[in-house]
C-alpha cells in the first residue's frame, strides 16, 4: 500500500493553448506527488468543461484515437459542431493523459479544439472564451493504493485499456499554475455586415448562373 504522505501531496497543473485562430490544440501537463512505478497500472486523467464558445470534434477525435494520438470522452457525445456560440451548449471532456518520458511524476495530453462563430462586435474583432483549469482524476482498478486523500468521483467511465466497465474515479487535490486560460477567438464587425451580405450574394448569384449554365451547356449535348 502507498503511503498516505505520497499520495498527499497536491498535483500541479498547467495547460497551454497551441496557435492561433478557431483551430487550437489545449496541451495539459499534471505533475503527480508520486511516481509513475509506485501508481502501477493507475489511470490518470483530465476532466476539463468547454464553454459554449468551444468545442471538439468527435470525428476528430476518433480518428486520432485510431492512430493512438489522444483518447477522451465527450459529453454529450452528440456534438453540433455547425452551432454558434449562443446556440450552443457545454461540452465535458474525460481526456486520457500519458505518462511523460522526460519526468517520472507527470503525465501530458493533447485536446485538439475549435472556437464557434459568435456574434458580431462593435469594435473588437476578437471574442474572449474562458477555459478552466481541469479537475485531474485516477482510477486504479486493480491496484491497492491508499485513496484516505482522494475525494470520489461520479464520473463513469472505464480505465485506460483496461474492462469496458465504469471504474471507481477518485479526484486529486492539484494546484493549477494558471486557473483559466483565456482564448481569443476572431469575430466579425457589425460596420461590415452590409458588406459581407451584399458580397455574399453576388458570389451567390454567380456561382448559380456558372452551374445553371454548365446544367444547359451540357445538358443539350447529352
Amino acid at each position: 500500500v502507498l503511503g498516505a504522505q505520497a499520495v498527499c501531496e497536491d498535483a500541479m497543473v498547467t495547460q497551454q493553448l497551441l496557435q492561433e485562430g478557431f483551430h487550437r490544440d489545449l496541451l495539459l501537463q499534471v505533475e503527480l506527488g508520486v511516481t509513475r512505478e509506485n501508481l502501477g497500472r493507475c489511470t490518470v486523467a483530465a476532466r476539463t468543461r468547454l464553454p459554449p464558445g468551444i468545442y471538439v470534434d468527435p470525428y476528430e477525435l476518433m480518428s486520432l484515437q485510431r492512430h493512438n494520438f489522444t483518447k477522451a470522452l465527450v459529453i454529450p457525445d452528440a456534438v453540433d459542431v455547425e452551432a454558434p456560440e449562443y446556440l450552443a451548449a457545454e461540452l465535458v471532456v474525460l481526456l486520457y493523459m500519458t505518462p511523460d518520458p522526460q519526468c517520472s511524476k507527470c503525465f501530458t495530453a493533447t485536446l485538439p479544439m475549435h472556437g464557434r462563430y459568435h456574434r458580431p462586435a462593435e469594435n473588437n474583432g476578437a471574442a474572449l472564451v474562458a477555459l478552466k483549469s481541469p479537475e485531474i482524476l485516477i482510477c486504479c482498478c486493480d491496484n491497492h493504493l491508499s485513496t484516505e486523500c482522494w475525494k470520489p468521483s461520479d464520473t463513469k467511465a472505464a480505465c485506460l485499456g483496461r474492462s469496458s466497465d465504469p471504474c471507481q474515479w477518485y479526484s486529486v487535490k492539484h494546484k493549477p499554475v494558471n486557473e483559466e486560460l483565456m482564448m481569443q477567438i476572431p469575430v466579425g464587425l457589425r460596420q461590415h455586415r452590409f458588406l459581407v451580405c451584399v458580397m455574399t450574394l453576388l458570389a451567390t448569384a454567380l456561382c448559380s448562373s456558372m452551374i445553371l449554365a454548365a446544367a444547359c451547356r451540357y445538358g443539350r449535348s447529352s
